[in-house]
């Protein structure tokens, strides 16, 4: 099942009434919420559905879009972190030392996406272009959010990580029997919750604060005030 999380949460935070339509119902207590389902653009793979759930490629369907999602979301991460170190880089470097990793988190799911036959949906793409039109209105959105001053830059940031992280989560528990994107997930989980200690610590430095709109303020809480972990691949 694909997932709206993303797209509804991140525009409910950011307070866009463009996309009332899709922006409604976001969790912001202590449980996430995981029943909804994405709309999200696929590109053509190529892999016609033999028997409506499982493709030649050896994966489901949903498996088969939660790769091809999470490689532009991860992108995302990345284009938004390195725009807003051009804007803010002088005063925080929290922006500058994540997206490399943001680098590495998406080439973490590109080579799973030609490993189980499938297209990548990034290949090419310059800085700030995606193919899902939703994504790429996101991001254009969040960029003019981070824009604003230091302060809404840094929840920007947390706000990715935390939706990621619920992201990855939903996904991971689509993947029936890929262990090599279950381990792909679990790493890319840990190094958004590290990404979320960080921005997080950098916005209360900066005298801010931040309200958990996915995880839930619990969740986000214990995450954000434990110690970072040592994160494989």
């Amino acid at each position: 099942m694909q997932r709206k999380t993303f797209v509804r949460c991140l525009g409910a935070a950011l307070g866009m009434a463009a996309f009332a339509p899709v922006l409604t119902g976001c969790g912001g207590g202590n449980e996430a919420t995981t029943d909804d389902t994405l709309d999200t653009t696929t590109t053509d793979t190529g892999n016609e559905t033999v028997d409506g759930t499982v493709t030649p490629a050896g994966l489901s369907q949903a498996e088969i879009d939660g790769l091809l999602y999470m490689v532009e979301e991860e992108k995302l991460a990345h284009d938004v972190y390195l725009t807003l170190d051009g804007l803010w880089g002088a005063q925080v470097n929290v922006f500058g030392q994540i997206a490399p990793s943001e680098t590495q988190h998406t080439q973490s799911v590109r080579e799973r996406i030609p490993a189980h036959g499938l297209t990548d949906p990034t290949l090419n793409l310059a800085l700030g272009a995606f193919v899902n039109p939703q994504l790429q209105a996101l991001y254009d959105a969040l960029i003019l959010q981070g824009s604003q001053d230091l302060i809404a830059a840094l929840k920007v940031g947390c706000l990715i990580e935390e939706v990621d992280i619920q992201d990855l989560r939903d996904r991971q528990a689509e993947v029936i029997d890929e262990p090599d994107i279950v381990a792909v997930y679990d790493s890319l989980m840990c190094g958004s919750r590290n990404h979320l200690r960080a921005f997080n610590r950098t916005l209360e430095n900066k005298g801010g604060s931040y309200t958990s709109t996915v995880l839930g303020q619990t969740a986000f809480d214990a995450i954000a005030g434990s110690a970072n972990e040592s994160c494989g691949r």
